[in-house]
């Protein structure tokens, strides 16, 4: 394979038309244990491994791009959420992040709870065994179907996210002969610092019942006259990647005072609360997300200090990390396919995939870092993006990082941290083949979801 080097865009801030880094990294070879997962390391010939295999022979056995997820990682993660909130709270995985088969029941094994938010991620979890009295079912619009599903099953909570849904959820439980746990989803009013189309606690969005104007406390009015509900707790999700604790702190407060609200006006003290998720991972060096012992402490210390303030009993806290989990615990590898230097600008680096492996960037303007991981080099940096082979300009993986000079068509470079939501919003644009989730664990690869093949495309193509 040639290794002759590319003409390179700008390398130091001073001359970046755009981007966040001040100057390239001292060595282009190390890996940040930040941003990769745990068994991640480079070998002693150059070669990135997990789990005790190199990536070459991962990209023989299995093709690219594929996601590989670090199953010791994943369960390391799980297990430090679950130890860190103790006995006397709920973790609960938020599935929309990344669920399948297997991943249940590693969940299950850990001892984790799990949240679903579609009639499929429940068909999913109850096929893996996973306790319906385990499960959380969320969504905004939750049909009929899927809430007799859902009822039907047992499951541990239905979190109400509406009028309707509150009717909705009553009457199905009602002629299945059932008293269906449930929670109330309210909006708090708080933003999250985070992008737009991800904070989702202000009340100009479609989840929840705002507190303001007094709908929340409507919304329980109606909840406890019903005979097929038993109104457990309260729900609240401010947002999305947030780092710090501040914006629960303010939801925190405001969900208690509905909690008193409720006491004064009902007698009752609802035993739950729940915060949702949200907490944030590193994508790149620059970010510095918490431990969960840390979150887990300032939570409690949150929710305990206000109603103490109330003069409440303190709830059952849970908490709903997804990303948090499995977002880390994977990386995305592909292969370079042709490299455009820009003069003056940046080099372009095309892969064999793009914005349908990962929409993240061109959604929500998300960060990534890169890294070549086939090979080491010592070559200078270049400015480079890292784009995909689909028609569309926003087909950008990575906006700007830095890739050595000698890059050529047919290294191996991997994005880490794309765990969470990038096979989950996977699709099939320009007929592109979803990849596969491989699993590795202590010198074992095996397929946990299988690579999209043309047959698959052309069996749903009936016309």
């Amino acid at each position: 394979m040639s290794r002759s080097a590319h003409p390179a865009g700008p390398r130091h801030a001073d001359v970046l038309p755009e981007g966040h880094y001040s100057a390239p990294p001292a060595d282009l070879n190390t890996l940040d244990p930040k941003v990769w997962a745990q068994t991640v390391d480079r070998g002693d010939d150059g070669v990135v491994r997990v789990g005790g295999v190199d990536v070459k022979a991962l990209a023989e056995e299995f093709g690219t791009p594929a996601y590989f997820l670090d199953e010791t990682d994943f369960r390391a993660r799980a297990r430090a959420w679950r130890t860190a909130f103790g006995q006397d709270a709920d973790v609960f995985y938020a599935g929309k992040a990344f669920l399948s088969r297997a991943v249940v029941r590693w969940l299950h094994e850990e001892g984790l709870n799990l949240d679903v938010c579609s009639g499929g991620e429940l068909a999913t979890a109850l096929s893996a065994g996973m306790p319906a009295d385990r499960i959380a079912f969320h969504g905004n619009n939750k049909s009929t179907e899927e809430i007799h599903r859902a009822v039907e099953a047992g499951v541990g909570r239905i979190v109400l996210d509406s009028f309707q849904e509150i009717v909705r959820v009553a009457h199905v439980a009602q002629e299945l002969g059932k008293r269906q746990r449930v929670q109330i989803r309210v909006t708090v009013g708080v933003e999250a610092h985070t992008h737009e189309f991800i904070a989702t606690a202000h009340e100009d969005q479609k989840f929840g019942i705002p507190l303001a104007g007094g709908q929340a406390a409507e919304a329980v009015r109606r909840a406890l006259k019903l005979d097929g509900l038993e109104l457990i707790g309260i729900h609240s999700h401010i947002g999305s990647q947030i780092f710090d604790t501040s914006g629960f702190e303010v939801a925190a407060h405001r969900v208690v005072g509905l909690l008193k609200d409720i006491r004064d006006e009902h007698g009752v003290e609802l035993p739950e609360i729940d915060l949702g998720g949200g907490l944030g991972i590193a994508y790149t060096s620059a970010d510095d997300p918490r431990e969960p012992h840390e979150i887990a402490k300032a939570l409690t210390e949150i929710v305990t200090r206000e109603c103490e303030g109330a003069r409440l009993r303190t709830p059952r806290i849970s908490v709903e990390p997804g990303r948090a989990i499995v977002g880390p615990t994977a990386f995305t590898l592909y292969e370079v396919g042709t490299i455009k230097p820009l003069d003056g600008l940046r080099t372009y680096v095309s892969v064999d995939g793009g914005m349908s492996d990962n929409i993240r960037t061109a959604l929500y303007d998300a960060e990534y870092s890169v890294a070549l991981v086939s090979r080491t080099s010592d070559a200078e940096p270049m400015l480079a993006r890292v784009v995909g082979k689909h028609c569309e300009s926003g087909d950008i993986v990575v906006k700007d990082a830095f890739l050595p000079a000698d890059l050529a068509p047919g290294d191996l470079i991997a994005v880490p941290a794309t765990g969470a939501y990038c096979r989950s919003m996977a699709s099939n644009y320009n007929h592109v083949l979803r990849p596969p989730v491989v699993a590795v664990k202590d010198g074992e690869a095996r397929v946990i979801v299988r690579r999209e093949t043309e047959e698959d495309l052309l069996r749903l193509d009936v016309g």
